[in-house]
Protein backbone atom coordinates (compact mmCIF):
# COMPACT_ATOMS: atom_id res chain seq x y z
CA UNK A 1 0.00 0.00 0.00
CA UNK A 2 1.58 3.49 -1.04
CA UNK A 3 0.76 6.30 0.98
CA UNK A 4 0.25 9.48 -0.93
CA UNK A 5 -2.84 11.01 1.11
CA UNK A 6 -5.73 12.21 -1.07
CA UNK A 7 -3.81 11.69 -4.06
CA UNK A 8 -4.63 8.29 -4.15
CA UNK A 9 -8.17 9.36 -5.68
CA UNK A 10 -5.94 11.20 -8.71
CA UNK A 11 -5.99 7.85 -10.94
CA UNK A 12 -10.10 7.33 -11.06
CA UNK A 13 -10.64 10.73 -11.18
CA UNK A 14 -8.43 10.83 -14.19
CA UNK A 15 -10.70 7.88 -15.30
CA UNK A 16 -13.95 10.01 -14.45
CA UNK A 17 -13.02 13.10 -16.45
CA UNK A 18 -11.73 11.47 -19.44
CA UNK A 19 -15.10 9.26 -19.63
CA UNK A 20 -17.07 11.97 -19.75
CA UNK A 21 -14.76 13.77 -22.29
CA UNK A 22 -14.41 10.71 -24.64
CA UNK A 23 -17.19 8.49 -23.69
CA UNK A 24 -14.41 5.51 -24.33
CA UNK A 25 -13.93 3.23 -21.33
CA UNK A 26 -11.45 1.29 -22.23
CA UNK A 27 -9.07 3.99 -23.07
CA UNK A 28 -9.94 5.88 -20.13
CA UNK A 29 -9.35 2.81 -17.56
CA UNK A 30 -6.01 2.54 -19.15
CA UNK A 31 -4.56 6.66 -18.58
CA UNK A 32 -5.94 6.19 -15.40
CA UNK A 33 -4.32 2.79 -13.94
CA UNK A 34 -0.69 4.35 -15.59
CA UNK A 35 -1.75 7.20 -13.66
CA UNK A 36 -1.74 5.26 -10.33
CA UNK A 37 1.42 3.26 -11.76
CA UNK A 38 3.85 6.16 -12.26
CA UNK A 39 2.55 7.03 -8.50
CA UNK A 40 3.87 3.37 -7.36
CA UNK A 41 6.23 3.12 -9.21
CA UNK A 42 7.62 6.34 -11.12
CA UNK A 43 9.63 5.81 -14.06
CA UNK A 44 9.46 1.81 -13.97
CA UNK A 45 5.84 1.97 -14.79
CA UNK A 46 6.00 0.37 -18.25
CA UNK A 47 6.89 -2.95 -15.71
CA UNK A 48 4.87 -2.36 -13.19
CA UNK A 49 1.88 -2.37 -15.95
CA UNK A 50 3.29 -5.45 -17.25
CA UNK A 51 3.42 -7.09 -13.51
CA UNK A 52 -0.02 -5.94 -12.88
CA UNK A 53 -1.84 -7.24 -16.19
CA UNK A 54 -0.27 -10.49 -15.79
CA UNK A 55 -1.13 -10.44 -11.73
CA UNK A 56 -4.93 -9.74 -13.07
CA UNK A 57 -5.31 -11.82 -16.05
CA UNK A 58 -4.36 -14.93 -13.90
CA UNK A 59 -6.61 -14.03 -10.96
CA UNK A 60 -9.27 -16.49 -10.63
CA UNK A 61 -11.41 -14.52 -9.45
CA UNK A 62 -10.96 -12.39 -13.34
CA UNK A 63 -10.36 -15.98 -15.04
CA UNK A 64 -14.13 -17.19 -13.79
CA UNK A 65 -15.54 -13.49 -15.29
CA UNK A 66 -13.93 -14.32 -18.87
CA UNK A 67 -14.70 -17.82 -18.99
CA UNK A 68 -18.34 -16.80 -17.80
CA UNK A 69 -19.34 -14.16 -19.57
CA UNK A 70 -17.61 -15.51 -22.76
CA UNK A 71 -19.18 -18.77 -22.68
CA UNK A 72 -22.83 -17.03 -21.62
CA UNK A 73 -22.31 -14.93 -24.75
CA UNK A 74 -22.02 -18.83 -26.99
CA UNK A 75 -25.29 -19.77 -25.00
CA UNK A 76 -27.30 -16.53 -25.97
CA UNK A 77 -25.46 -17.33 -29.63
CA UNK A 78 -26.70 -20.64 -29.76
CA UNK A 79 -30.40 -19.69 -28.68
CA UNK A 80 -30.47 -16.93 -31.59
CA UNK A 81 -28.83 -18.87 -34.37
CA UNK A 82 -31.50 -21.39 -33.76
CA UNK A 83 -34.34 -19.17 -33.28
CA UNK A 84 -35.09 -19.81 -29.48
CA UNK A 85 -35.13 -16.43 -28.90
CA UNK A 86 -36.57 -14.87 -31.00
CA UNK A 87 -39.62 -17.63 -30.77
CA UNK A 88 -39.27 -16.39 -26.68
CA UNK A 89 -39.77 -12.64 -27.89
CA UNK A 90 -42.75 -13.58 -30.27
CA UNK A 91 -44.71 -15.74 -27.49
CA UNK A 92 -44.12 -12.95 -24.87
CA UNK A 93 -45.74 -10.54 -27.67
CA UNK A 94 -48.83 -12.14 -27.21
CA UNK A 95 -49.35 -10.68 -23.66
CA UNK A 96 -47.40 -7.53 -23.61
CA UNK A 97 -49.57 -5.07 -25.33
CA UNK A 98 -48.16 -1.22 -24.67
CA UNK A 99 -44.67 0.26 -23.99
CA UNK A 100 -45.68 -0.32 -19.77
CA UNK A 101 -46.29 -3.66 -19.98
CA UNK A 102 -43.17 -5.02 -22.17
CA UNK A 103 -40.80 -2.92 -19.48
CA UNK A 104 -42.80 -4.86 -16.22
CA UNK A 105 -42.31 -7.69 -18.19
CA UNK A 106 -38.59 -7.07 -18.27
CA UNK A 107 -38.76 -6.18 -14.61
CA UNK A 108 -40.13 -9.45 -13.87
CA UNK A 109 -38.27 -11.32 -16.15
CA UNK A 110 -35.42 -10.13 -14.29
CA UNK A 111 -36.64 -11.32 -10.76
CA UNK A 112 -37.21 -14.77 -12.10
CA UNK A 113 -32.97 -14.62 -13.22
CA UNK A 114 -32.32 -13.96 -9.63
CA UNK A 115 -29.51 -16.60 -9.38
CA UNK A 116 -26.49 -14.51 -10.78
CA UNK A 117 -26.47 -10.76 -11.90
CA UNK A 118 -24.50 -11.88 -15.51
CA UNK A 119 -27.45 -14.34 -16.17
CA UNK A 120 -29.73 -11.29 -15.81
CA UNK A 121 -27.88 -8.67 -17.52
CA UNK A 122 -27.00 -10.93 -20.50
CA UNK A 123 -30.07 -13.11 -20.61
CA UNK A 124 -33.14 -10.70 -20.09
CA UNK A 125 -31.17 -8.03 -22.23
CA UNK A 126 -31.02 -9.92 -25.29
CA UNK A 127 -34.31 -11.47 -24.92
CA UNK A 128 -36.25 -8.34 -24.41
CA UNK A 129 -34.28 -6.09 -27.27
CA UNK A 130 -36.84 -7.24 -30.12
CA UNK A 131 -39.82 -7.08 -27.55
CA UNK A 132 -38.67 -3.06 -26.56
CA UNK A 133 -38.01 -1.75 -29.62
CA UNK A 134 -41.47 -2.76 -30.79
CA UNK A 135 -43.02 0.23 -28.73
CA UNK A 136 -39.87 2.42 -29.14
CA UNK A 137 -38.24 2.05 -26.02
CA UNK A 138 -34.98 3.06 -25.91
CA UNK A 139 -32.16 0.43 -25.30
CA UNK A 140 -30.85 2.84 -22.64
CA UNK A 141 -34.30 2.67 -20.47
CA UNK A 142 -33.97 -0.98 -21.51
CA UNK A 143 -30.33 -1.25 -19.64
CA UNK A 144 -32.10 0.77 -16.82
CA UNK A 145 -34.71 -2.20 -16.40
CA UNK A 146 -32.30 -4.42 -16.79
CA UNK A 147 -29.50 -3.63 -14.80
CA UNK A 148 -32.06 -2.48 -11.80
CA UNK A 149 -32.81 -6.49 -11.66
CA UNK A 150 -29.31 -7.77 -11.60
CA UNK A 151 -27.22 -7.08 -8.81
CA UNK A 152 -30.28 -5.90 -6.27
CA UNK A 153 -32.06 -9.08 -6.71
CA UNK A 154 -29.18 -11.50 -7.28
CA UNK A 155 -28.41 -9.38 -3.18
CA UNK A 156 -32.38 -9.35 -1.87
CA UNK A 157 -32.43 -13.43 -3.12
CA UNK A 158 -30.04 -14.95 -0.84
CA UNK A 159 -29.96 -18.43 -3.34
CA UNK A 160 -27.50 -16.48 -5.37
CA UNK A 161 -24.00 -16.39 -6.30
CA UNK A 162 -23.86 -12.96 -4.11
CA UNK A 163 -25.51 -14.93 -1.09
CA UNK A 164 -23.33 -17.47 -1.16
CA UNK A 165 -19.86 -15.06 -1.74
CA UNK A 166 -20.67 -12.95 1.16
CA UNK A 167 -22.26 -15.32 3.71
CA UNK A 168 -18.51 -17.12 3.35
CA UNK A 169 -17.14 -13.50 3.87
CA UNK A 170 -19.30 -12.82 7.12
CA UNK A 171 -18.02 -16.69 8.41
CA UNK A 172 -14.18 -15.70 7.52
CA UNK A 173 -14.38 -12.27 9.20
CA UNK A 174 -15.88 -13.90 12.76
CA UNK A 175 -19.53 -12.24 12.12
CA UNK A 176 -20.90 -15.85 11.92
CA UNK A 177 -19.87 -18.91 13.24
CA UNK A 178 -19.10 -21.67 10.54
CA UNK A 179 -22.23 -23.03 9.05
CA UNK A 180 -24.44 -19.67 10.13
CA UNK A 181 -23.09 -17.58 7.39
CA UNK A 182 -26.24 -17.33 4.99
CA UNK A 183 -28.20 -17.24 8.38
CA UNK A 184 -26.87 -14.39 8.83
CA UNK A 185 -26.82 -12.84 5.54
CA UNK A 186 -30.54 -13.17 5.51
CA UNK A 187 -30.85 -11.38 8.76
CA UNK A 188 -29.11 -8.14 7.09
CA UNK A 189 -31.71 -8.38 3.44
CA UNK A 190 -34.48 -5.94 5.54
CA UNK A 191 -31.45 -3.81 5.91
CA UNK A 192 -30.33 -3.68 2.28
CA UNK A 193 -32.33 -0.63 1.28
CA UNK A 194 -30.19 0.43 -1.53
CA UNK A 195 -31.20 -2.83 -3.25
CA UNK A 196 -34.57 -2.80 -2.25
CA UNK A 197 -35.05 0.88 -3.16
CA UNK A 198 -33.43 -0.21 -7.11
CA UNK A 199 -35.77 -2.50 -7.65
CA UNK A 200 -38.86 -0.98 -6.74
CA UNK A 201 -38.23 2.17 -8.37
CA UNK A 202 -38.63 0.14 -11.87
CA UNK A 203 -42.58 -0.27 -11.22
CA UNK A 204 -42.51 3.90 -10.78
CA UNK A 205 -40.60 4.65 -13.80
CA UNK A 206 -42.26 2.35 -16.36
CA UNK A 207 -45.99 3.34 -15.25
CA UNK A 208 -44.57 6.89 -15.79
CA UNK A 209 -44.81 7.69 -11.49
CA UNK A 210 -41.94 8.59 -12.19
CA UNK A 211 -40.64 10.45 -14.91
CA UNK A 212 -38.21 10.12 -17.74
CA UNK A 213 -35.21 12.55 -16.11
CA UNK A 214 -32.06 14.17 -17.42
CA UNK A 215 -30.40 12.14 -20.63
CA UNK A 216 -33.08 9.25 -20.11
CA UNK A 217 -35.50 12.08 -21.06
CA UNK A 218 -33.42 12.95 -24.14
CA UNK A 219 -32.76 9.17 -24.74
CA UNK A 220 -36.32 8.71 -25.01
CA UNK A 221 -37.61 11.53 -27.32
CA UNK A 222 -35.16 9.95 -30.07
CA UNK A 223 -36.78 6.54 -29.44
CA UNK A 224 -39.85 7.80 -29.93
CA UNK A 225 -40.12 11.01 -32.38
CA UNK A 226 -37.16 9.36 -34.88
CA UNK A 227 -37.22 5.76 -34.30
CA UNK A 228 -33.74 4.86 -32.81
CA UNK A 229 -34.03 2.91 -30.29
CA UNK A 230 -30.26 2.05 -30.17
CA UNK A 231 -28.24 5.19 -29.63
CA UNK A 232 -26.30 6.35 -32.73
CA UNK A 233 -22.35 5.62 -30.97
CA UNK A 234 -23.95 2.16 -29.78
CA UNK A 235 -23.52 1.08 -34.02
CA UNK A 236 -20.29 -1.65 -32.99
CA UNK A 237 -22.11 -2.94 -30.16
CA UNK A 238 -25.54 -3.28 -31.82
CA UNK A 239 -23.24 -5.14 -34.89
CA UNK A 240 -21.78 -7.15 -32.65
CA UNK A 241 -25.32 -8.65 -31.26
CA UNK A 242 -26.51 -8.61 -34.67
CA UNK A 243 -23.21 -10.97 -35.84
CA UNK A 244 -25.27 -14.32 -35.28
CA UNK A 245 -28.62 -14.30 -37.42
CA UNK A 246 -31.19 -16.82 -36.89
CA UNK A 247 -31.72 -19.78 -39.17
CA UNK A 248 -34.88 -19.80 -41.38
CA UNK A 249 -34.87 -23.47 -42.03
CA UNK A 250 -34.83 -23.72 -38.06
CA UNK A 251 -38.35 -23.89 -36.71
CA UNK A 252 -38.39 -21.72 -33.98
CA UNK A 253 -39.29 -23.54 -30.57
CA UNK A 254 -40.29 -21.48 -27.55
CA UNK A 255 -39.38 -24.50 -25.34
CA UNK A 256 -35.76 -23.75 -26.31
CA UNK A 257 -35.39 -20.53 -24.85
CA UNK A 258 -37.27 -22.03 -21.65
CA UNK A 259 -35.29 -24.93 -21.01
CA UNK A 260 -31.94 -23.95 -21.19
CA UNK A 261 -32.70 -20.86 -18.88
CA UNK A 262 -34.14 -23.10 -16.14
CA UNK A 263 -31.34 -25.32 -16.64
CA UNK A 264 -29.01 -23.04 -16.00
CA UNK A 265 -30.79 -21.34 -12.87
CA UNK A 266 -31.30 -25.54 -11.63
CA UNK A 267 -27.31 -26.29 -12.27
CA UNK A 268 -25.92 -23.32 -10.71
CA UNK A 269 -27.89 -23.70 -7.47
CA UNK A 270 -26.85 -27.53 -7.47
CA UNK A 271 -23.59 -27.00 -7.96
CA UNK A 272 -22.75 -25.00 -4.82
CA UNK A 273 -24.26 -21.59 -6.83
CA UNK A 274 -21.56 -22.04 -9.09
CA UNK A 275 -22.14 -20.32 -12.15
CA UNK A 276 -19.53 -21.06 -14.37
CA UNK A 277 -20.69 -24.80 -13.87
CA UNK A 278 -23.79 -23.87 -14.72
CA UNK A 279 -23.03 -22.48 -17.60
CA UNK A 280 -20.79 -25.06 -18.75
CA UNK A 281 -23.64 -28.12 -18.29
CA UNK A 282 -26.10 -25.98 -19.89
CA UNK A 283 -24.15 -25.19 -23.19
CA UNK A 284 -22.90 -28.48 -23.34
CA UNK A 285 -26.92 -30.33 -22.96
CA UNK A 286 -28.18 -27.68 -25.79
CA UNK A 287 -24.82 -28.56 -28.25
CA UNK A 288 -25.53 -32.28 -27.61
CA UNK A 289 -29.57 -31.78 -28.46
CA UNK A 290 -28.95 -29.50 -31.36
CA UNK A 291 -26.32 -31.99 -33.05
CA UNK A 292 -28.35 -34.86 -31.77
CA UNK A 293 -31.58 -33.92 -32.84
CA UNK A 294 -29.62 -32.55 -36.40
CA UNK A 295 -31.27 -28.90 -35.74
CA UNK A 296 -27.50 -27.63 -37.02
CA UNK A 297 -24.76 -29.71 -37.94
CA UNK A 298 -21.17 -29.73 -35.59
CA UNK A 299 -19.73 -27.32 -37.45
CA UNK A 300 -22.56 -24.73 -37.61
CA UNK A 301 -23.17 -25.43 -33.81
CA UNK A 302 -19.45 -24.75 -32.93
CA UNK A 303 -18.78 -21.89 -34.78
CA UNK A 304 -21.72 -20.70 -33.56
CA UNK A 305 -20.05 -21.32 -30.11
CA UNK A 306 -17.05 -19.41 -30.79
CA UNK A 307 -19.06 -16.44 -32.59
CA UNK A 308 -20.76 -16.14 -29.38
CA UNK A 309 -17.59 -15.94 -27.20
CA UNK A 310 -16.80 -12.90 -29.97
CA UNK A 311 -19.33 -10.71 -29.54
CA UNK A 312 -18.27 -10.47 -25.76
CA UNK A 313 -14.63 -9.26 -26.48
CA UNK A 314 -15.60 -5.35 -26.40
CA UNK A 315 -16.84 -5.82 -22.91
CA UNK A 316 -14.74 -8.38 -21.78
CA UNK A 317 -12.09 -6.05 -22.60
CA UNK A 318 -13.65 -3.03 -20.50
CA UNK A 319 -14.26 -5.32 -17.68
CA UNK A 320 -10.02 -6.27 -18.11
CA UNK A 321 -8.92 -2.59 -17.89
CA UNK A 322 -11.58 -2.07 -14.78
CA UNK A 323 -9.64 -4.89 -13.08
CA UNK A 324 -6.44 -3.44 -13.67
CA UNK A 325 -7.54 -0.28 -12.19
CA UNK A 326 -9.15 -1.64 -9.52
CA UNK A 327 -5.89 -3.77 -8.62
CA UNK A 328 -3.58 -0.52 -8.90
CA UNK A 329 -6.41 1.52 -6.60
CA UNK A 330 -5.73 -1.89 -3.95
CA UNK A 331 -2.04 -1.07 -3.75
CA UNK A 332 -2.61 2.99 -3.22
CA UNK A 333 -5.07 2.10 -0.53
CA UNK A 334 -8.35 4.35 -1.81
CA UNK A 335 -11.00 2.15 0.13
CA UNK A 336 -8.99 2.44 3.66
CA UNK A 337 -8.62 5.78 2.75
CA UNK A 338 -11.81 7.11 2.54
CA UNK A 339 -12.88 4.83 5.69
CA UNK A 340 -10.02 7.03 7.70
CA UNK A 341 -11.30 10.16 6.60
CA UNK A 342 -14.81 8.62 7.72
CA UNK A 343 -13.88 7.65 11.13
CA UNK A 344 -13.53 10.96 13.28
CA UNK A 345 -16.95 11.31 13.16
CA UNK A 346 -18.59 7.98 13.62
CA UNK A 347 -20.77 7.16 16.23
CA UNK A 348 -23.19 4.05 16.44
CA UNK A 349 -26.05 5.88 15.06
CA UNK A 350 -24.26 7.33 12.45
CA UNK A 351 -21.90 4.01 11.24
CA UNK A 352 -24.84 2.36 8.83
CA UNK A 353 -25.25 5.46 6.97
CA UNK A 354 -21.41 6.46 6.89
CA UNK A 355 -20.27 3.18 5.99
CA UNK A 356 -23.32 3.09 2.95
CA UNK A 357 -21.90 6.55 1.75
CA UNK A 358 -18.50 6.30 1.94
CA UNK A 359 -18.64 2.46 0.79
CA UNK A 360 -20.94 3.45 -1.65
CA UNK A 361 -18.74 5.78 -3.10
CA UNK A 362 -15.44 3.69 -3.14
CA UNK A 363 -17.59 1.43 -5.05
CA UNK A 364 -18.73 3.76 -7.88
CA UNK A 365 -15.22 5.18 -7.99
CA UNK A 366 -13.31 1.63 -8.05
CA UNK A 367 -16.04 -0.13 -10.24
CA UNK A 368 -15.28 -2.96 -7.88
CA UNK A 369 -18.14 -4.63 -5.81
CA UNK A 370 -17.26 -8.10 -4.32
CA UNK A 371 -13.15 -6.36 -4.30
CA UNK A 372 -14.61 -3.55 -2.00
CA UNK A 373 -16.43 -6.26 0.27
CA UNK A 374 -13.21 -8.24 0.77
CA UNK A 375 -10.86 -5.26 1.67
CA UNK A 376 -13.47 -3.77 4.01
CA UNK A 377 -15.23 -6.04 6.13
CA UNK A 378 -12.30 -6.68 8.10
CA UNK A 379 -12.60 -2.97 9.10
CA UNK A 380 -16.72 -2.42 9.14
CA UNK A 381 -16.43 -5.60 11.98
CA UNK A 382 -14.18 -3.72 13.95
CA UNK A 383 -15.53 -0.43 14.15
CA UNK A 384 -19.27 -2.17 14.59
CA UNK A 385 -17.69 -4.11 17.64
CA UNK A 386 -15.41 -1.16 19.30
CA UNK A 387 -18.88 1.16 18.48
CA UNK A 388 -20.97 -1.49 19.89
CA UNK A 389 -23.41 -0.45 16.66
CA UNK A 390 -26.13 -3.55 15.28
CA UNK A 391 -23.84 -5.13 12.94
CA UNK A 392 -27.02 -6.64 10.70
CA UNK A 393 -27.92 -3.19 10.03
CA UNK A 394 -23.86 -2.63 9.37
CA UNK A 395 -24.08 -5.18 7.22
CA UNK A 396 -26.78 -4.33 5.37
CA UNK A 397 -25.70 -0.57 4.96
CA UNK A 398 -22.29 -2.38 3.38
CA UNK A 399 -23.87 -4.70 0.55
CA UNK A 400 -26.00 -1.67 -0.10
CA UNK A 401 -22.81 0.58 -1.22
CA UNK A 402 -21.83 -2.80 -2.97
CA UNK A 403 -24.68 -2.38 -4.67
CA UNK A 404 -24.64 1.23 -5.60
CA UNK A 405 -21.25 0.46 -7.45
CA UNK A 406 -22.66 -2.06 -9.25
CA UNK A 407 -25.56 -0.59 -10.51
CA UNK A 408 -24.25 2.84 -10.72
CA UNK A 409 -20.44 3.14 -12.06
CA UNK A 410 -19.97 3.06 -15.94
CA UNK A 411 -16.96 0.15 -15.55
CA UNK A 412 -18.50 -1.99 -13.14
CA UNK A 413 -19.59 -5.70 -14.76
CA UNK A 414 -23.03 -5.21 -13.93
CA UNK A 415 -23.30 -2.07 -16.46
CA UNK A 416 -20.80 -3.10 -19.07
CA UNK A 417 -22.98 -6.74 -19.85
CA UNK A 418 -25.77 -5.07 -19.05
CA UNK A 419 -25.03 -1.99 -21.90
CA UNK A 420 -23.72 -5.12 -23.98
CA UNK A 421 -26.44 -7.06 -23.80
CA UNK A 422 -29.26 -4.18 -24.55
CA UNK A 423 -27.76 -2.43 -27.23
CA UNK A 424 -25.86 0.68 -25.91
CA UNK A 425 -22.42 1.67 -24.56
CA UNK A 426 -21.46 1.45 -20.66
CA UNK A 427 -21.46 5.30 -20.67
CA UNK A 428 -24.66 5.90 -22.25
CA UNK A 429 -26.57 3.46 -20.29
CA UNK A 430 -24.71 4.83 -16.41
CA UNK A 431 -25.40 8.59 -17.64
CA UNK A 432 -29.35 7.93 -18.38
CA UNK A 433 -29.63 5.16 -15.18
CA UNK A 434 -27.20 7.35 -12.70
CA UNK A 435 -30.05 9.98 -11.62
CA UNK A 436 -32.84 6.98 -10.92
CA UNK A 437 -29.28 5.71 -8.93
CA UNK A 438 -29.08 8.95 -6.74
CA UNK A 439 -32.90 8.49 -5.74
CA UNK A 440 -32.62 5.14 -4.56
CA UNK A 441 -29.56 6.03 -2.82
CA UNK A 442 -31.36 9.01 -0.99
CA UNK A 443 -33.50 6.79 -0.03
CA UNK A 444 -31.11 4.46 1.86
CA UNK A 445 -29.55 7.54 3.71
CA UNK A 446 -33.09 8.63 5.02
CA UNK A 447 -33.87 4.55 5.82
CA UNK A 448 -30.36 4.09 7.84
CA UNK A 449 -31.09 7.02 9.32
CA UNK A 450 -34.69 6.81 10.69
CA UNK A 451 -33.35 3.15 11.42
CA UNK A 452 -30.48 4.09 13.26
CA UNK A 453 -32.63 7.16 15.55
CA UNK A 454 -36.05 5.92 15.76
Amino acid sequence: MVDVGAMVLLPTMVVFVLAILTHRPIESLIVGSVVGLIMIHGGGFVSGFAETSIRVMTDESVAWVILVCGFMGSLIGILIRTGSTHSFTTTMSRYVRSEKSALMATWVLGIFMFVDDYLNSLAVGSAMRNLTDKYKISREKLAYVVDSTAAPISVIIPFSTWGVFFAGLIVANGIAPEGQGLETYISAIPYMLYAWAAVLLVPAVATGLIPNIGPMKASELRAKTQGLMVPPDAASIEAANQSIQTREDIKPRVLMFVVPMVVLVAATLYFDKDFLVGIYITLGASAIYIIGSRMMSMNDTFNTIIDGFKMMVEPLGVLVAAFILADVNDVLGVAPYIVSLMEPILTPELLPVAIFVSMALVSFMTGSNWGVFVIILPIVTALSNNLGADITLVLGATLSASTFGSHACFYSDATVLTAQASGCTPMQHALTQFPYALIAAAISIVGFLMLAYV
